[in-house]
Order: C-alpha cells, then sequence, then structure tokens
C-alpha cells in the first residue's frame, strides 16, 4: 500500500467536519444553555465524537480493508445484536435507538449500515455469476434485509431502514443482479412500506402534513413551516453566523435533523450552496475511488460507502427544503449526533484506503 490517499476525499471530510463542528456549535447553544447551563455542551460531544472519529479515520485508512471481508458476518451480526438490545427492557442501558453507557449513547444502527455495506459487497463478491439468479442471488440478501428490517422498524426507524433497503437493492445492481429481479422486489416492498406509513399514526401525520404543510401548521406540519421560513429568511448572504432566529426553540431539532435550515439562514444561499458544493464534491471522490479500485470488492465497497453518506445527504436536505416527507435522518458531518459522526468518520477511513490500494484517478 505505497498509494496515496485520495485527496480530493480528504479535502471534502475536513471541509465537511470543520463545516459540521461550527454549525453544531452555533445552533446547538440555546438548547445546551437551557438544558445544562453551559452553551457549549453539545458542541463539546460532538468535538470528542469527532476526535475519536478521526483516529477511527486514520486507523482505518491504514489497515487493509480485505481484513474486512473476511470479518463481514461477524460484523453484521455484532451490530445486529447490538441493534436489537436497543428493544429489550434494559433499565438505563437501551433507550429506543440508543444504547447508553457510563455518560455515552450509542446508535447501533450507524453500525449496522456500515456493516451491511461490507455484508453485501463481500458476499456478492463470493457469489459471482449466481448474482444473476433469484433464488441463489437476491433471495438471501433479501431474507437477511427483512430480519434487520423488522428489528429496526420497530425501534421505530423506518427513515434508517428505507436507508439499508437501497443499499442493498443498489449494491446489488452495481454487483450484477439483474434489474427485473431488483424492480420485482421493489414493486413487492411497496405495500409493506404503506403499512408500515398507514399504521403509525405519526408517520401518516409526516405523509399528510408534506403534502399540505399549513393544513397541519401547529402540528406535525409545524417543522416544516418553520425550516422554510428559516431558509427564505436567510436570503442570498445569511443573517450571519450565531444570528438565527430559528435556533431560538421555533425549529425543533435545530442542532439536529434540521440543523441545514439554520445553516441557510445564517450563512444565506451562498454557504448553503457552498455546502451542497463540498457533498458533490464527496460523492464525486468517493465514486472516483470505486472507479480505480484494485478488485470488485473495493469497488463495491467504496459504491456503497459513497452512496450511504450522499443518499442520506440528500433526504435530510429535501426534508428541510420541504420536498420529501420527514424521515428522522441525520445530515452526515454536519448534525448533531457522535454515533452517526463516529460510523461515518470511520466509513471515509476505509475509502481512503480503498484509494491507496487503488491505480489514481
Amino acid at each position: 500500500m505505497d498509494g496515496r490517499a485520495d485527496r480530493g476525499t480528504i479535502i471534502a471530510t475536513a471541509l465537511l467536519l470543520l463545516y459540521g463542528l461550527v454549525m453544531v456549535y452555533s445552533a446547538s447553544a440555546p438548547f445546551s444553555l437551557r438544558a445544562f447551563g453551559d452553551g457549549a455542551h453539545l458542541f463539546l460531544k460532538q468535538l470528542l465524537a469527532a476526535g475519536v472519529g478521526i483516529a477511527g479515520l486514520v486507523l482505518l485508512a491504514h489497515i487493509d480493508y480485505h481484513r474486512l471481508q473476511a470479518l463481514d458476518d461477524i460484523l453484521l451480526l455484532g451490530a445486529f445484536l447490538l441493534t436489537v438490545l436497543t428493544l429489550l427492557p434494559l433499565r438505563g442501558l437501551s433507550d429506543g435507538r440508543w444504547l447508553r453507557l457510563a455518560g455515552f449513547a450509542l446508535q447501533p444502527t450507524e453500525l449496522l449500515k456500515f456493516a451491511l455495506i461490507v455484508y453485501v459487497a463481500a458476499t456478492i463478491v463470493r457469489k459471482g455469476q449466481r448474482i444473476r439468479s433469484f433464488t441463489e442471488g437476491v433471495l438471501p440478501f433479501l431474507v437477511v434485509l427483512g430480519v434487520i428490517a423488522v428489528v429496526v422498524i420497530a425501534q421505530p426507524d423506518l427513515g434508517m431502514t428505507l436507508i439499508l433497503s437501497a443499499l442493498t437493492l443498489g449494491l446489488l445492481f452495481l454487483g450484477g443482479a439483474q434489474l427485473k429481479h431488483l424492480a420485482l422486489v421493489v414493486l413487492g416492498g411497496l405495500p409493506f412500506v404503506f403499512l408500515a406509513i398507514r399504521l403509525a399514526p405519526y408517520r401518516l401525520a409526516r405523509v399528510l402534513s408534506f403534502l399540505d404543510p399549513h393544513a397541519y401548521s401547529t402540528s406535525s406540519g409545524y417543522q416544516i413551516i418553520q425550516s422554510l421560513v428559516a431558509i427564505g429568511s436567510g436570503g442570498i448572504f445569511g443573517r450571519g453566523l450565531g444570528a438565527s432566529h430559528a435556533k431560538l426553540f421555533y425549529l425543533p431539532q435545530a442542532y439536529n435533523d434540521f440543523i441545514f435550515a439554520v445553516t441557510a439562514e445564517e450563512l444565506g444561499m451562498i454557504g448553503a450552496l457552498i455546502l451542497i458544493g463540498l457533498f458533490a464534491l464527496f460523492a464525486w471522490r468517493s465514486f472516483s475511488v470505486a472507479k480505480h479500485a484494485p478488485d470488485r470488492f473495493g469497488r463495491l465497497l467504496a459504491m456503497g460507502i459513497g452512496f450511504s453518506i450522499s443518499l442520506q445527504a440528500f433526504l435530510n436536505l429535501g426534508v428541510a427544503l420541504g420536498i420529501l416527507p420527514v424521515t428522522g435522518l441525520t445530515l452526515p458531518f454536519i448534525s448533531d449526533g457522535g454515533s452517526s459522526l463516529l460510523i461515518t468518520l470511520c466509513m471515509v477511513g476505509v475509502l481512503l484506503n480503498i484509494s491507496r490500494q487503488g491505480q489514481g484517478g
């Protein structure tokens, strides 16, 4: 591994991380002050997660990514069992989507997302041409995905379930599965998505408020309206860093799911476009790394990582802009959330390792 890590990926990651830390400090300050008596409380936790994540990034950038291929089953099973623990009545340890220990919180589905990418990529390579068969190729992945989906939806987290499903189908397509098989899977999955929304009143309310937010302005449409107000009030140049009105408890989750709205309000359209441009740069470089990967596993792994981060960013931005229903998904690198930031940086480390072994680009 004498090659150099992809500079574009390093630059995009560094700028996104810096951008995120600045915005978490700004967006979370009012809540941190009210809840903890310290305006920097959530920022310091995010800074700690960034430090650990950078250490993970450096470590994984120097460990041959092929080692993950040999451990794919163990990684997936471990991440899945951690996710199951969130559903058990373990007082003080499990809390819906989180595991809490010694003051720290872990969201196992973030690790599960990474483990699933590794598992699907490694298994596709092992199957070879059998991936073109539905029974031998596609069906086993659907069984694994179905078991995972039952647990993740039970948390409940439909947004992450859709991410995991899209990742699996996307990698299957890139790995050589027949498009007609995947189309049948998507069509067969739509009734389950409909039921998941229809049987959960809060999910149905999110969809209805997305279609007409002003009809639900005092309930499920409130977040969307406040997000659009914040984005619109930023204008071209913004109110200035730290000057957001929305984060003063008008916009729920201002430092998390809707941090893009605060970003657009404070830094304006220019700041928002710069952020979107950084995500576009990251996506371009990750797919370039995949193109020049030394083998099929590296190519699929890099595509999975790039697709995962880019898709989640797209969904979060779509929600903030009112063009998608609320999903509860964070904005990678930017939103407050130690688990998301830690795992995202670790995935970037794997991406850099692939680029070091690649053929340039």
